[in-house]
């Protein structure tokens, strides 16, 4: 084998990997645990409410009137598919469904759900008069994939994706450099590109232990489904940690030192930190903010990865998303390989 660089520097990768229990934490211990912090304490307190569905039926213009002089509320009309699907995906915090009985439908592991209730349920009372109140009962999303824990899981693996991808690729090129070995690399008949694709394939040599990690955990713990096609989610999974890693090649393309490369790398990341829905939806962000925020590659990558495992979509329906990862995926990988330094 040894006329094959490629293979050579990948397998060296992989052994540094290995040598560094640091690493080796971060990947598959830290997001499981991470899983199982976030998912217990989000089922008993949490942050104010979403958007309120109304579901299209008698008495609906009359709860829409009486809500419209909430600051805190925005009700939207919708159908009974809307409703489901916006309740289900996090779009909306609460849906009231008008009747005899008002019934508040809500996720009762979601904070922000039952915050939503106490919140249109007074102001609902106040406007029927509190002397002969409005009659209400609830009616709780629990399905699998509708759970709050649910949409959590595909952020955190997005997450996961990114942080190994980015922070594993970048510190040890710029280590390398900091220790003159990528100047020995010079002397050695081997290119530039060889050197900066096997970053890449050493990252994936870890993948299926490290989404399988979480995975597992998930739907063993916690039930989170997995409803779409293990290649269309490997797939998604591969994209997402080849983006990322070429991400991090790009980042660590010039730096010289770790405080600039950490530097680097948290300007990079902190937006898709915030932006990309790891945490709650995208939703949230004013409509001007929307074509930034679905333009980043982790939303992107989170998006794919909820709608394969939550509605079991097929590849070919996330063709944006996949657009989307693949041009961040080829244009980072060329923008390194045109900027990387060995000194």
């Amino acid at each position: 084998m040894r006329h094959f660089p490629l293979y050579h520097l990948t397998l060296a990768r992989v052994r540094e990997l290995l040598r560094e229990p640091e690493a080796i934490f971060w990947v598959f211990a830290a997001p499981v645990l991470l899983a199982m912090a976030l998912g217990l304490a989000f089922r008993s307190s949490g942050p104010p409410e979403l958007n309120i569905g109304v579901q299209d039926a008698p008495g609906a213009a009359w709860i829409i009137e009486a809500l419209r002089d909430e600051p805190q509320i925005v009700a939207l009309m919708l159908d009974a598919d809307q409703a489901r699907d916006r309740l289900r995906t996090g779009k909306v915090a609460l849906v009231v469904i008008p009747g005899e009985e008002l019934t508040y439908w809500f996720d009762p592991t979601r904070p922000d759900s039952r915050y939503a209730r106490l919140a249109v349920d007074d102001a609902l009372q106040r406007a029927a008069g509190r002397t002969d109140p409005q009659r209400t009962g609830s009616r709780e999303m629990n399905e699998k994939g509708s759970r709050y824990i649910d949409f959590l899981i595909p952020g955190l693996l997005g997450m996961n994706l990114m942080g190994t991808g980015m922070w594993g690729i970048g510190f040890s090129i710029v280590m390398s450099r900091s220790k003159q070995l990528l100047k020995r690399m010079v002397a050695s008949p081997m290119r530039k590109t060889d050197y900066l694709a096997a970053q890449m394939l050493g990252r994936l040599v870890f993948l299926v232990l490290e989404v399988g990690a979480i995975v597992i955990f998930a739907v063993l713990v916690f039930g989170v489904p997995l409803r779409g096609s293990l290649p269309a989610f490997a797939a998604v999974c591969v994209l997402g940690a080849m983006t990322f890693a070429g991400l991090g090649l790009l980042v660590a393309s010039r730096a010289r030192t770790v405080e600039g490369v950490s530097g680097l790398m948290n300007i990079v990341m902190l937006p898709m930190w915030i932006c990309s829905g790891i945490f709650f939806s995208t939703s949230r962000f004013p409509e001007v903010m929307q074509p930034a925020v679905q333009a980043l590659p982790l939303t992107a990558v989170n998006d794919a990865l909820r709608a394969i495992m939550l509605d079991g979509a097929t590849l070919a329906s996330q063709s944006a998303e996949l657009a989307v990862i693949v041009f961040w995926m080829t244009a980072s990988f060329v923008a390194a390989l045109v900027l990387f330094r060995w000194t």
